[in-house]
């Protein structure tokens, strides 16, 4: 009986995280974006781990920074989107929307997830019950939107919502806490809401990361997630209106809060 993959939580930079993840088997292992060599190399080492293969959602430099001294050293396969190729490091492979790729031994399905950047993607792996998406859906929140258009945003937010609500989320940043004091001005009486804001104070209080978090959580208090929601809608105004308005709306606040 094959083995679940070990994936590991690792922060980087100020509030980057990046994912380690590992086939006991197989002996490989990948990461999901490379925000910092120092700490990313550590954790190779302190688990006796090679670095075999480099996943990346996006161009920015947070996101990218370390994928060339770790390929140098590790000499890592480097894979990412077609469609940002232009602006990543040199790839080994290059995935589009709507494929399936097989990385340590499991199916891993890619995901367009433009808004924040266009070409943005998220790495889905069901045998793993993980996605990977960066700075798209995000703990709490989603990404600010520097390329995309807010359609375009909440298409790639509809898609992440579709997958198991048991799928466990891998985001690209510790901006939980922010994210939950701007929620709590959309839906305050939100029970499950109200729990996880205790909930993440307590975590950082102690240290620990809020990344990653349950499908099921997000669809219950983010407020991005929740935009077609009767009780959203009424907080905004905007009890008449389509989801994506209500989705611009939040956006739109969250930009100025």
């Amino acid at each position: 009986m094959a083995m679940p993959l070990e994936i590991v939580t690792l922060p980087c930079r100020t509030d980057n995280y990046a994912f380690l993840l590992h086939n006991e088997q197989t002996g490989e292992t990948a990461l999901v974006d490379a925000p910092e060599t120092a700490a990313i190399e550590t954790a190779l080492d302190s688990r006796g781990w090679t670095l075999d293969y480099i996943l990346l959602t996006h161009h920015h430099t947070d996101h990218i920074e370390a994928v060339n001294p770790l390929k140098a050293r590790y000499r890592s396969k480097v894979i990412g989107a077609s469609a940002d190729a232009h602006r990543l490091p040199d790839l080994d492979q290059q995935v589009a929307a709507g494929e399936t790729t097989t990385l340590l031994g499991e199916e891993v399905h890619i995901i367009d997830v433009s808004g924040h950047t266009i070409g943005h993607i998220a790495f889905h792996i069901p045998g793993a019950n993980a996605v990977f998406t960066a700075d798209s859906l995000m703990a709490f929140g989603c990404g600010r939107l520097f390329e995309g258009t807010h359609e375009q945003a909440w298409t790639s937010l509809c898609a992440l919502a579709t997958l198991p609500e048991e799928t466990i989320v891998y985001s690209g940043h510790e901006y939980t806490q922010a994210n939950a004091k701007f929620a709590l001005t959309i839906e305050a009486e939100n029970p499950a809401l109200i729990q996880r804001v205790a909930d993440i104070d307590e975590a950082r209080a102690q240290g620990r990361p809020t990344v990653p978090s349950a499908l099921a959580l997000e669809l219950a208090t983010n407020p991005f997630l929740r935009a077609g929601e009767p009780s959203v809608k009424a907080a905004v105004g905007m009890e008449d209106q389509d989801a994506l308005a209500v989705f611009t709306e939040v956006r739109r606040r969250k930009d100025n809060f």
